[in-house]
């Protein structure tokens, strides 16, 4: 597809660029020095593959057998999960994992510290350079999707309070993530609209932890 753009002579075509990473605009609760809100770019949504997609691309590409890199993937899995669970920091050509551990409780003196204390948090991943460098093989530059603008989807509450019951009519539940995918918003926004209908003398759901996220029911 083509767009004009005039000069004072003539009509010239501007070509559309149609290869580069996709990205999204879009606002933060931020205030800038103009007073109006900073904003932030992000790939664009629903960019998402899945093992079979990519065990289809290695098989087609690099010549790889179906399923063996989901073996390759699931015997590391196992083997760093072990040696993670002794304290090991593993480097790797596609980056480091190191365990990640907290205190359940603040202390400042060291002798106070209890083997009981101590949490895994989880799993620090650190990539170093080998991503960057492994993507700028392939990057083209980048190109705008013209996402909607988040102003303008929560400025029609009734449509999105019928998109948020349409969710709970199916699934039962709704969460931040799901929200935020139906209806193009931000997670930041998605949790904020959800919390809002929590409040107040008539509230619509009812939020309950789970995990490291929270759903929300229809009261």
């Amino acid at each position: 597809m083509c767009t004009f753009a005039a000069d004072t002579k003539k009509l010239k075509y501007m070509p559309r660029k149609e290869s580069g990473m996709w990205y999204e605009v879009h606002r933060t609760p931020v205030k800038g020095e103009d007073g109006q809100n900073i904003v932030y770019v992000r790939p664009k949504s629903g960019m998402k593959l899945n093992m079979k997609q990519l065990e289809d691309y290695c098989e087609r590409m690099n010549y790889l057998r179906y399923g063996e890199l989901s073996r390759v993937m699931d015997a590391f899995v196992r083997a760093a999960g072990r040696f993670l669970a002794e304290g090991y920091r593993i480097d790797t050509p596609i980056g480091s994992f190191a365990p990640k551990l907290s205190l359940a409780k603040q202390l400042t003196d060291a002798d106070q510290v209890k083997d009981r204390d101590v949490r895994l948090e989880g799993v620090e991943y650190n990539p170093g350079k080998f991503w960057e460098r492994e993507i700028m093989k392939w990057l083209d530059g980048f190109r705008r999707y013209h996402n909607p603008d988040t102003k303008e989807i929560l400025a029609d509450k009734d449509k999105l309070e019928l998109t948020m019951r349409d969710c709970l009519q199916r699934n039962g539940y709704i969460t931040a993530s799901m929200f935020a995918q139906i209806t193009g918003l931000t997670i930041y926004s998605a949790r904020k609209q959800l919390q809002e209908w929590t409040k107040g003398d008539n509230p619509k759901l009812l939020m309950t932890p789970r995990g490291k996220e929270h759903i929300y029911t229809e009261i």
